[in-house]
């Protein structure tokens, strides 16, 4: 999901991380000091103040922490564009723009009254790791159910079906938070038995309680978004591994009681723009793991020769890492496409990052993964695409393009010229969420994927044929089908985003936010659940009126007879599953939490990204995720974990 899919993608801080200074100016110089406001004004202004939907405003940008903006100039997704800036221009950068302030808000979609002292908590912040990790007294042993959630889409179909959740329909309008855990950035727990394991972006991977939220063990060096899987394995001595993609570029396993490392892989990808992003899934012996990247961004900088990335997947052999095979999504010859002012060259073709995690099909031997756009305007097959490898040798059994010269690199437009810009410019219409093999009524099988444009596909596991394609969202580059579908064993359930159209008064009675449920044999829509407006309160406004952004980008989470999905307007609510009907809802900045580890008043915010985590009676779930939209995040994230009347 290209640009978006910095996370976008995962990884980083996104919206910090856009601040982008590409070199300091002899100006900025002249004082001796850096003058943060001389670096954006020269370098960052274009993209941040020009409307360009893919960088935050620079009112956004003054709503985040200092330590984040630094952090994601040092080792986010704009690491790249910093290159040549010394620690002192990052905190120039960061300190000018968290002093000017948020200067947006206001308007639209009404004011949630927020109760005395719930201003955004000023925390100590040290190498990103917020409050105090609070240990468990007992460490008891790791014992599954029937009702945990061990990998990101329960099962590798990744259908996000629970189908023991531990509680039952009508508990669920007793759903209260039992407690809270502050992290900076965080994406999906995965939960087995008591045990709940989650990875963010300060560096700490933890294991926790589900019960009370303690800290098993921390491991404090491992900075990813992705889920981790959790496997019976031999490899582990207590008999239980789990796997983790870091940002950068490799695989680690562990053991899931311990935190004890049990191997590391090489680095599965040497281009500096390259990252991980999408969760590794099991397949036997081997981890199937996605490869993407944020050179999108790198684009931005004039000085850069685009581009030469391509996504890949790759798999690891289960019990060492050793890479097995390595497939690149794009296979035809890179060429140099044009000589640029300045020097440098722009080359191609480049793109189809794989940002999603893929789908696992043992009894074909297959795997399906999904992938980004194309940076470059020459014509290839392999972005915007769907497509089944030999989990054995990892060739292509077939592979389906729906989207033809989707060419998009960030900071592109009349204020932002590059010199690396495809011509057209696409519209980013990629892949962020995992496909899902649904096995419907007779038997049969069909794969669906549901892309950013608001079309969501039925294809032929076997043979990639089109059995059809439904128009769901209106679509954008920051709409349709963001981070995640879901399944039961009837309906599938699609949420659509739309964000771009929610504002604007000539477009806000086109975008199609909500929840949608398909049947998977025709495609046709069952029924719609527009999202309701709805009141919220974002920290990052600091008392002013919010804007709340009704969007649903977040993967849902699917069990018996409902459906729960967060919009980024902070709200989850969970859905009748024949009919839409919404049967409960609870408003995450309605309130602030005082957290497990520490952090008092800690607000929540909006829902970007990796969706709830249903198991044993319990729900958790990360409010405030700093994702594509950068609507509605803190920095700082909560871990909520609900149970029934909060015991």
């Amino acid at each position: 999901m290209s640009s978006i899919r910095t996370w976008l993608f995962g990884a980083a801080l996104a919206a910090a991380a856009s601040v982008s200074a590409l070199g300091v100016s002899g100006a900025a110089r002249a004082q001796g000091a850096p003058d943060g406001q001389a670096i954006y004004e020269t370098r960052c202004k274009a993209c941040h103040d020009g409307g360009n939907p893919r960088a935050p405003s620079r009112a956004d940008l003054g709503q985040r922490a200092p330590a984040d903006i630094v952090a994601a100039l040092t080792s986010g997704i704009m690491q790249p564009m910093a290159a040549g800036l010394s620690d002192a221009d990052k905190q120039a950068v960061a300190a000018y723009l968290t002093a000017s302030g948020a200067q947006g808000g206001g308007g639209g979609g009404g004011r949630q009254a927020r109760p005395t002292g719930t201003e955004m908590p000023q925390v100590e912040i040290k190498n990103g790791v917020v409050g105090t990790d609070p240990m468990c007294t007992t460490n008891s042993p790791i014992k599954p159910g029937p009702a945990d959630w061990s990998n990101m889409g329960v099962n590798p179909n990744n259908d996000r079906f629970q189908r023991n959740p531990g509680l039952t329909a009508a508990d669920v309008s007793k759903l209260k938070v039992k407690w809270s855990f502050s992290m900076t950035g965080g994406g999906q727990p995965a939960v087995v038995g008591d045990w709940l394991w989650v990875t963010n972006r300060s560096g700490k991977f933890y294991a926790l309680d589900t019960k009370t939220g303690c800290v098993h063990w921390a491991v404090n060096d491992l900075v990813s978004r992705t889920t981790p899987m959790i496997v019976k394995s031999t490899l582990a001595p207590s008999g239980w591994a789990t796997f983790i993609s870091q940002s950068n570029k490799i695989v680690r396993a562990f053991d899931a009681q311990t935190g004890k490392e049990l191997w590391r892989s090489e680095m599965l990808e040497a281009h500096p723009s390259s990252v991980l992003t999408g969760t590794p899934m099991i397949a036997g012996d081997r981890l199937i793991v996605p490869i993407s990247s944020i050179e999108e961004a790198s684009a931005m900088a004039k000085t850069y020769s685009c581009c030469t990335f391509r996504g890949s997947v790759a798999a690891l052999d289960l019990k060492t890492g050793k890479l097995l095979w390595k497939t690149p999504m794009i296979d035809a010859p890179l060429q140099t496409i044009r000589d640029k002012e300045g020097g440098g060259k722009v080359q191609g073709p480049a793109g189809a990052a794989v940002w999603a995690a893929p789908t696992v099909d043992m009894k074909r031997g297959l795997v399906y993964a999904v992938t980004g756009d194309s940076y470059t305007d020459i014509n290839e097959n392999g972005s915007d695409s769907i497509v089944a490898l030999d989990l054995k040798t990892g060739k292509f059994k077939w592979r389906r393009q729906v989207t033809e010269k989707d060419n998009f690199v960030m900071g592109c437009g009349p204020t932002g010229p590059s010199g690396n810009c495809p011509t057209p410019l696409g519209p980013d219409y990629d892949f962020g969420a995992p496909p899902i093999l649904m096995t419907i009524a007779g038997g049969k099988q069909v794969l669906l994927a549901g892309q950013k444009s608001g079309i969501v596909y039925g294809l032929n596991p076997d043979t990639g044929a089109l059995l059809w394609k439904t128009i769901v969202g209106a679509g954008s580059a920051l709409g349709g089908v963001e981070w995640g579908m879901g399944a039961d064993d009837k309906n599938l359930y699609v949420p659509i985003s739309d964000l771009v159209y929610l504002f604007n008064p000539a477009t806000k009675d086109k975008g199609k936010a909500g929840v949608y449920a398909l049947n998977p044999a025709d495609g046709k829509i069952v029924w719609s659940a527009p999202a309701p407006d709805a009141p919220c309160v974002y920290a990052s406004d600091k008392g002013k009126p919010s804007r709340c952004a009704k969007a649903q980008p977040a993967a849902p989470a699917v069990i018996p007879g409902l459906v729960f999905e967060g919009g980024l307007d902070g709200w989850l609510r969970a859905y009748d599953s024949k009919t839409g009907k919404i049967v409960w809802a609870d408003s995450t900045t309605s309130r602030t939490y005082d957290t497990v580890n520490g952090i008092k008043g800690q607000p929540g915010g909006g829902f970007d990204g990796m969706g709830p985590t249903i198991a044993n009676g319990m729900m958790f779930v990360t409010s405030g995720n700093n994702g594509a939209a950068r609507v509605g995040s803190n920095g700082v994230n909560v871990l909520l974990a609900y149970s029934v009347d909060g015991k």
